[in-house]
């Protein structure tokens, strides 16, 4: 009899619980397998102090491979399953596509952000629900102090001082508390030039701090926050959010660079595909986390809907303590699904809860006596060593050392803000240029804005929502990105000239007659004695012109610059200037630049022969990548030297923004065409 195969789907609280109860109790007589984005679990709860600079990021990340024994990790995203099938489809890391079969498969996806219609909020806000964004929010808040400890202006200054938070639950509370302690260390170090301090504000529509937990908590933890300086705004939200600031919904506008949000959490979308019944989002599921009509597919955590038998019509909360007693209980129905042991019906009993609000305060009820002060603290961080799984001695060493040495703060620029959106399906996961997949983001990082670090307000996510990128203007002036990433540029009527087959464009002269294609690398003739070229880029002259620099790929000189795969300039009048655009701006009159040539590996070098080993006719005595001394005299294909002329026209066009300040950095894989 073959051995049955499990296939677990997310390895966060609910997913890990699984696999390592799992693995115990299978004793090796079944393939588990567990499909995660990332190799590590989260310790979530205490996430709000990786972003404070307290926690090293790896201290609250736990291997799985180095964790759970005997169960085969597999990198990637699940896109779909097929119930009838019993398979689930995902993609990797890389983009590979693979496909996992079950017998037993156990739903545990997790949750990501929750979005609501507010306008704005998605370009300009940033989550909290994984480590990629809990590093961002550490250097933004690190270079926002910054950058307003160097200014003398106290409107920016305030800006960049002040922190939104929407949200007040377990996660914004922390967020708030830990924040306000990390800005005002930053603050003693390097006062403000302005003499103005950090402020954070901390809004949400409930009535009162953490709702959702005993009101006893909720007091103490607003006591502390105002303790701290926190403007805790209750029946307050965000009505719109730009790129300077916020419009709250009592009408005042707050203006700042900072905008967290720790609204809540919704389950992930992968179970609304399925097609079954579904309670706001999570899957229906009995009391045992089976989904009925499917024994075969189970579900815990977040994504499911679990009856609460203690409380009848309702079903348990999507919080970490639910889900990590979710996927033991789930662990032993698979398993008794199997023919072991007996079936369990999940019940459960509270224990509390604890929130660490920074230094010695905390707010606790543990087994239901409330708790506040250094007590409370004690006892909430005792509770975490307790409940992770591993890295227990490196999180207590990180806290020992931080009560007794001062904070770091540097931006370590590993996390952009365009790779962490708000939107993400994946929050755990921090998008790259050009990686595959639902989220990816192009192939490049967009623009930044040179005053601030930041992104633009339209490219802070990587630019359009579906990857687009904007069409050139009527005028055709602007270049044109490319998808390989490289640039082309359009002429005003916006047609560029079609290359024959053998991948070279027509060559017009200026009485409209073709002139014969020379091989590449030939010296360019009919060159004007008098005048300069003004096809180079910038409108600067042509080098090797009179009042410039010798022209590249010119006899005794270096391939001129701009010109299609180091060429020399080609198609100028006999004495006259280049054409130029509606802009007024020069435009070369040669062929346009191509993305991909076809007969690219069979063409010769720039600027030389095409014959390989030989040296170029004007190449001169010298040897390869030196200029020729001026003893060796011109090439005999460049015809007489030129005399000297005189300088440049005054009406010389500036550099526009239209034309690129150099060669264009190309992305597939061959060099910059123009390069030396």
């Amino acid at each position: 009899m073959s051995r049955p195969r499990i296939v677990i789907v997310g390895a966060g609280f609910a997913g890990y619980r699984t696999a390592r109860t799992l693995s115990r109790l299978t004793r090796h007589q079944a393939d588990i397998t567990v499909l995660n984005p990332t190799d590590y679990f989260l310790y979530l709860p205490l996430l709000p102090q990786v972003a404070a600079g307290i926690l090293e990021p790896r201290r609250v990340s736990v291997s799985l491979s180095g964790t759970l024994p005997h169960v085969r990790l597999v990198l990637g995203e699940a896109d779909g399953i097929d119930l009838d099938g019993r398979t689930v489809h995902y993609t990797g890391p890389e983009g590979e596509e693979g496909t996992l079969p079950y017998d037993r498969l156990v739903l545990a996806a997790g949750s990501v952000n929750k979005l609501l219609p507010v306008p704005g909020v998605a370009e300009h806000a940033h989550g909290f629900r994984g480590l990629p964004e809990a590093l961002y929010l550490r250097d933004h808040v690190t270079r926002q102090i910054e950058l307003a400890a160097a200014t003398d202006d106290r409107a920016e200054c305030a800006a960049r001082c002040t922190f939104v938070v929407v949200g007040a639950g377990y996660t914004g509370t922390e967020v708030a508390a830990h924040g306000a302690m990390y800005t005002d260390a930053q603050v003693r170090k390097h006062p403000m030039r302005t003499g103005m301090r950090p402020r954070w504000m901390l809004l949400d529509v409930a009535p009162r701090v953490m709702p959702e937990m005993d009101e006893r908590l909720s007091r103490t933890a607003e006591r502390v926050l105002r303790q701290r300086g926190v403007d805790v705004r209750m029946g307050t939200s965000v009505k719109e959010a730009t790129h300077d600031g916020v419009v709250l919904t009592d009408g005042t506008t707050v203006a700042t660079r900072t905008l967290v949000w720790c609204v809540g959490v919704r389950p992930d979308p992968l179970v609304e595909s399925l097609g079954l019944p579904m309670e706001r989002g999570r899957l229906l599921v009995d009391p045992h986390l089976q989904v009925p009509g499917r024994p075969e597919v189970f579900a815990c955590g977040d994504v499911a809907a679990v009856p609460d038998l203690d409380q009848p019509g309702q079903y348990t909360p999507m919080t970490a303590q639910h889900a990590w007693r979710h996927g033991k209980v789930c662990a032993h129905n698979v398993v008794a699904s199997l023919g072991r042991g007996q079936r369990r019906a999940y019940r459960h009993r509270d224990l509390g809860f604890v929130v660490d609000l920074g230094g010695a305060k905390a707010a606790a009820n543990p087994l239901g006596l409330p708790m506040s002060g250094p007590a409370a603290g004690a006892v909430t961080r005792g509770y975490h060593l307790a409940a992770m799984p591993g890295n227990r001695v490196r999180v207590a060493a990180d806290w020992l050392l931080d009560a007794v040495l001062p904070r770091q703060a540097v931006q370590l620029g590993l996390v952009r803000s365009w790779s962490v959106p708000l939107e993400s399906s994946s929050p755990e996961v921090a998008r790259v240029p050009g990686r595959p997949g639902k989220d990816a983001g192009g192939t490049g990082e967009p623009a930044r804005s040179p005053s601030t670090g930041e992104q633009p307000a339209a490219n802070r996510h990587g630019g359009r929502p579906d990857g687009e990128q904007p069409k050139a203007p009527p005028d055709g002036d602007l270049e044109k990105a490319r998808p390989d990433g490289d640039l082309e540029t359009a002429p005003p009527d916006g047609d560029l000239e079609k290359a024959p087959p053998d991948g070279d464009p027509e060559k017009t002269s200026p009485d409209g007659d073709p002139e014969k294609a020379r091989p590449v690398g030939e010296p360019a003739r009919n060159q004007p004695g008098g005048e300069s070229a003004k096809a180079q880029p910038g409108g600067e002259p042509a080098r090797n012109q009179p009042g410039g620099e010798p022209a590249r790929n010119q006899p005794g000189g270096e391939p001129a610059k701009r010109q299609p795969g180091g060429e020399p300039a080609k198609n100028q009048p006999h004495g006259g200037a280049a054409k130029k655009g509606p802009s007024g701006s020069p435009r070369a009159s040669g062929r346009p630049r191509r993305a991909v040539e076809a007969a690219g590996a069979q063409r010769p070098a720039r600027g030389g022969s095409a014959k390989p080993g030989k040296t170029p006719r004007g190449a001169g005595a010298g040897t390869g990548g030196k200029r020729p001394t001026a003893s060796s005299g011109p090439s005999r294909a460049a015809g007489p030297p030129a005399e000297p002329g005189p300088e440049p026209p005054a009406h010389q066009p500036p550099p526009g923004p239209d034309i690129a300040p150099g060669p264009v950095r190309r992305t597939d894989g061959r060099g910059a065409e123009g390069d030396s």
